[in-house]
């Protein structure tokens, strides 16, 4: 036991023992430790803390550590795992743990804390999507026993004190919180005789009561208990208090027992990208104001969520390629595009106001113009701007914007107008500027220079799309709906961040993702990887100030591709595909490693294997063609790329000037094809920064340079492939993500949700549940080996589930495109081996539809398209026109626009109800509005029916919790 001297300062005082007690299972070679404010817990060096030491007890481990204290000691604390080096693997999620010892308690006695560990789901409720909007509360709960021991004294032998402290954030005011149990003190079991518990502050409800040791072991729940006779008890099996007959000094026990444990909250919400959305009063895409029309819409349907794509400004081309949302010139920047220009002033000339009408009729199209809505924005804002800007920029609140955001503004503002000077975001060809300086900055928008104005505008854009985005934000936490943003794994290469913090990234490389479901060739994104290393020397501020900033205006937010934070598919710059590409960090296969097992010939291997009868085999009569212009051969009928055509930047460029003299003999894209095909015929990859390093290509036994080898080097190959890609890094991985993940999640309160999609290592779902972070789950992408589609009803809770995403055709189009998955689906998820009707009808998404709400994951989120599907007046567009994203063209324009206006769709109270009723009906939580809609719980066998016609009826019939049945028809 620790000895009063490791308290500093300490003098002849009343000692008091602390003992920490908490459940917890470790792996072989773990221990826990108590660390905290003080120095006698190691103030906060988790390698001078106080080590536990486990005993097993009844079929768990339990962790028991003492430390000495005088008696009113006070401190903050936490439990961390650590390794026999005292190195931290892990640490408990939420809010540090208050310890209060009072003057009351007698000299030598014992103290005993009884924690059980915080997981990152208990810390949920304290993120500002549910602290702030879903469990927000008009009322204060007044504070009726501060968190802490009482001055209660134990006097007789045989009598031991008990805290009962339970944690519960989601309470309304007529509720009280009681523990009820075997006990007299705890009402044997009948609630309103039950032991009351006081609010203690922080969601914290606490009460004390003093038992007799043979009263021992004690069995209890917590419930909550309404005015009028209500009872609710913990979703959960009896909690029991035991003590340790063995030891006879405890006479205090405090309870911290966790979370209520109630039914999971669960939520709906839909998806939108802001620029897909149509009202009556935008200019040709939607803005940031009319996501309170958004807000009201799902409202009435019964959702707390509302989910946007991103929204920073993406200006780095002055052209459509700009409509690509995670490519940010600007991580801090919110994009132009979605200004309201109308609502900027209100003394805008009648001409103006004629102007925008005019351009409101001209924009007003199928899909967005990306290029002609910008131009006309800034043109309409510019003319503003020059009409008002000494007003505006002089006022109280553009100089509070500015002060709060110059740290970033005024780099962007510089940038924007470099850019627009050079006609060229590639800041490498801006002269003396390409190298950035806070010098250079402070001349660039000193107030006495010449383009001053230019500046300001920049600025004055920026402040009026933060109003507008602020009062939508306002709006929707008032109205009790989460507003969720989205975090880009990327930033664009020439943008201002890579301007301003060149240090922070591998300007030589870029990121993307190996071939999966997207793309069979992997994904090349073109943004430049992070220098992680350089990122943790200040405690990775530049991620802690993204997220403060979107914290602004968001209560959620998704992390974009989250694996990246594992590990990111990093390929060299002069590359264009996605496919030959390594993992950073990762374990390298060194050239002593593969020696040792037999492999010698890393030229052939790391060089593309070129003879001449795979060159007659791809290109037939055309390969003396291609080898003439592209190819040396080195020996005979063996080949190798010419240096100016040695990269697949340089094919392209090569295609692309031999093409514009009409001297391909075949079509360009054909003859790219094939040369990349043949440029990516390799083994391993050697490391450009070390050359005794490899790394196994992705699908190496697809090439032809693999099927050539003998069987012995094949099958060495082969498994050192396997132990790449499936075992050697997750260690390596699970710490990268620990160091990097939790920065984030701390330097915000928001609610984080990560894109768990595509090639999961198996560290990452255990790493995610540690943090509290929530998972992705599309029912086409399941995560589960050998599934073709994903099983809602088996989802676990720490999930958002959903039909479809942007990055993936709708609902509707997915129907349509595949008749023979079609068939499969109808048959292994609806259980019928009828015909399913080609289309989908709307009781098709009604069916889809219903799978997920009934699913057991936190949050169900549809996009808007997927919606529409379930009213057949909303399906006339081609379904193939509502996709919002082609991951297998690097150059897809993002432009697709509702064809309904959200005042269209407010307005269908029929829309609405079959919304609303699905959420109702599934058990899910959902905003009341002034008249409830009446549901039933329904879920799912198909039925058939022989009609007059010959044709058939089908019956999808669900049910849910045992409640009575639904039919949904579907005639075909």
């Amino acid at each position: 036991m620790a000895t009063l001297g490791l308290l500093s300062g300490t003098k002849s005082v009343k000692s008091v023992k602390v003992s920490f007690r908490l459940p917890y299972y470790t792996q072989w070679g773990q221990s826990l430790i108590v660390c905290g404010s003080v120095p006698v817990l190691g103030s906060w060096n988790v390698k001078k803390g106080l080590l536990l030491t486990p005993v097993h007890q009844g079929g768990e481990l339990i962790w028991r550590g003492s430390i000495a204290v005088p008696s009113g000691f006070d401190c903050e604390y936490s439990y961390y795992v650590v390794d026999d080096e005292k190195n931290v693997l892990r640490w408990e999620m939420g809010r540090r743990r208050k310890l209060l010892l009072p003057e009351g308690i007698l000299n030598g006695q014992e103290v005993e804390l009884r924690d059980l560990w915080q997981t990152g789901s208990d810390a949920l409720p304290f993120r500002s999507a549910f602290k702030n909007v879903i469990f927000r509360q008009s009322f204060d709960w007044k504070i009726e026993a501060p968190v802490g021991i009482k001055n209660i004294k134990v006097d007789q032998e045989d009598t031991i004190f008990v805290q009962f402290k339970i944690c519960c954030p989601n309470i309304e005011e007529d509720i009280s919180v009681y523990v009820v149990g075997n006990h007299a003190k705890l009402g044997q079991w009948k609630a309103q005789n039950g032991l009351k518990l006081s609010y203690g502050g922080d969601s914290i409800w606490q009460a004390d009561c003093v038992v007799q040791k043979g009263d021992f072991p004690i069995k209890y729940r917590y419930c909550k208990y309404g005015r009028e006779g209500s009872i609710t008890l913990e979703n959960a099996p009896n909690r029991e208090l035991t003590i340790d007959s063995s030891n006879n000094q405890s006479r205090y026990i405090f309870l911290s027992d966790g979370m209520l444990r109630e039914m999971p909250w669960r939520g709906a919400g839909v998806a939108m990208p802001m620029f897909s959305v149509r009202t009556e009063s935008d200019l040709g895409v939607g803005e940031f104001l009319d996501l309170k029309l958004l807000v009201d819409l799902a409202v009435e349907s019964g959702f707390h969520l509302v989910q946007l794509l991103p929204i920073n400004d993406t200006s780095v081309h002055g052209m459509w390629w700009d409509s690509y949302p995670y490519s940010s010139l600007s991580v801090f920047a919110l994009h132009p595009l979605y200004l309201r220009v109308q609502a900027v002033s209100e003394s805008t000339p009648q001409d103006v106001k004629q102007e925008i009408e005019k351009e409101k009729h001209l924009l007003d199209g199928k899909d967005v113009d990306y290029e002609a809505t910008m131009a006309t924005k800034l043109s309409i804002a510019k003319k503003i701007f020059n009409l008002e800007k000494d007003l505006i920029l002089n006022s109280t609140s553009f100089q509070e914007f500015f002060s709060e955001n110059e740290d970033w503004l005024k780099p962007y503002a510089a940038f924007c107008f470099l850019r627009d000077f050079f006609e060229t975001s590639d800041h490498s060809q801006w002269g003396r500027f390409s190298h950035y300086s806070k010098e250079k900055l402070e001349k660039l928008v000193a107030k006495d220079s010449v383009h001053y104005d230019t500046i300001c505008f920049h600025y004055y854009i920026q402040y009026h799309l933060h109003l507008q985005l602020s009062e939508a934000a306002a709006y929707a936490r008032k109205k009790g709906v989460v507003l969720k943003g989205d975090l880009p794994i990327g930033v664009d290469r020439n943008s201002v961040d890579t301007w301003v913090y060149p240090n922070l990234f591998r300007m030589n490389t870029s990121t993307g993702a190996p071939p999966d479901y997207f793309d069979k060739n992997g994904q090349n994104w073109g943004f430049p990887t992070y220098n992680w290393e350089e990122m943790s020397t200040d405690n990775y501020a530049w991620w802690r100030a993204r997220l403060t900033q979107m914290s602004k205006y968001f209560t959620a937010y998704r992390i974009d591709h989250i694996l990246g934070f594992f590990r990111i598919w990093e390929l060299p710059d002069h590359a264009m595909t996605g496919l030959v590409g390594k993992f950073r960090p990762s374990i390298a296969l060194s050239q002593d490693e593969l020696e040792r097992e037999g492999i010698w010939d890393f030229n052939r291997l790391s060089r593309p294997y070129i003879r001449q009868q795979l060159l007659e085999d791809v290109f037939g009569a055309s390969w003396t063609f291609v080898s003439t212009n592209f190819l040396t051969e080195y020996q005979k009928q063996h080949y190798e790329f010419k240096e100016d055509c040695n990269t697949e930047k340089k094919i392209a460029a090569k295609l692309k000037s031999l093409a514009e003299r009409s001297l391909l003999l075949e079509g360009e894209d054909k003859i790219r094809r094939n040369l990349f095909d043949l440029i990516q015929n390799i083994v391993l990859i050697r490391d450009p920064e070390d050359p005794r390093k490899f790394y196994p290509r992705f699908n190496i036994e697809d090439t032809t340079s693999f099927k050539d080898l003998d069987d012995n080097s094949k099958n060495i190959l082969k498994r050192l492939y396997y132990d790449y890609y499936f075992h050697r890094q997750e260690n390596l991985w699970r710490q990268n993500a620990l160091k990097t993940l939790p920065a984030l999640l701390d330097s915000s309160d928001m609610l984080a949700c990560g894109e768990d999609l595509g090639l999961i290592p198996s560290c990452v779902h255990p790493v995610m549940q540690e943090l509290g972070l929530i998972g992705l789950r599309i029912q086409r992408m399941p995560s589960e080996p050998g599934q073709e589609f994903g099983i809602p009803s088996q989802y676990n809770y720490m999930t958002v589930c959903a039909p479809s995403c942007h990055d993936c055709s709708t609902l509707r189009a997915w129907w349509e495109e595949d008749e023979e998955r079609r068939h499969r689906y109808f048959k292994s998820v609806v259980g019928s081996d009828m015909l399913p009707p080609d289309r989908c009808v709307p009781e098709i998404a009604n069916y889809v539809i219903r799978q997920h709400v009934e699913a057991p994951s936190m949050w169900a989120i549809f996009p808007l398209q997927d919606l529409l599907a379930l009213k057949e007046e909303y399906t006339t567009r081609p379904a193939a026109e509502e996709t919002i994203n082609d991951p297998t063209n690097p150059k897809h324009y993002w432009r697709y626009r509702s064809h309904v206006t959200l005042e269209t769709l407010i307005k269908d109270n029929e829309l609405k109800a079959i919304i609303k009723d699905l959420v109702a009906g599934s058990g899910r939580s959902y905003p009341l509005g002034e008249s409830d809609i009446r549901v039933n719980n329904v879920s799912a066998a198909a039925t058939t029916e022989k009609v007059a016609n010959g044709g058939e009826k089908i019956y999808l019939t669900t049910e849910s919790g045992g409640m009575p049945q639904k039919e949904v028809l579907v005639v075909h």
